[in-house]
């Protein structure tokens, strides 16, 4: 599964920028259709044809789940993935014995002098 992977991450990434290209390509096409018309609907359909066209004849609902539903989507995917990337990629690992300076391996010491002293306390007076 981990050869698959990378292309995997990589298909999704051009697939997403494919998707958010053409819908940012159809949303010019729309704006300079209705500048030029004075944002007048009927005269931008009547001078308009093909996929511009079918696009202002649809109704209000069918053009929100047909162009701004799918922005939605693609945009909450991309902060998913951002979120667990940064998580993975930030993860903490655990600090060496050898990373540490003197007077931190002295306080680790006693910390643990401490919480072993704190234990053998507690078996005393459960016995």
């Amino acid at each position: 599964m981990k050869k698959y992977k990378k292309p995997l991450l990589i298909a999704l990434v051009v697939l997403d920028v494919a998707i958010i290209t053409f819908f940012l390509v159809i949303s010019i096409m729309l704006l300079v259709t209705m500048a030029k018309n004075g944002g007048n609907k009927t005269d931008a359909i009547a001078h308009s044809d093909g996929l511009i066209k079918a696009i202002l004849e649809m109704p209000a609902v069918g053009s929100f789940f047909a162009f701004v539903f799918p922005i939605f989507l693609i945009l909450a995917g991309n902060i998913v993935g951002l979120m667990l990337f940064v998580r993975k990629t930030t993860k903490k690992e655990p600090a060496k014995i050898e990373d540490l300076t003197e007077e931190q391996k002295e306080e680790l010491r006693q910390e643990l002098l401490r919480d072993l002293q704190g234990q053998n306390n507690k078996e005393e007076k459960k016995e």
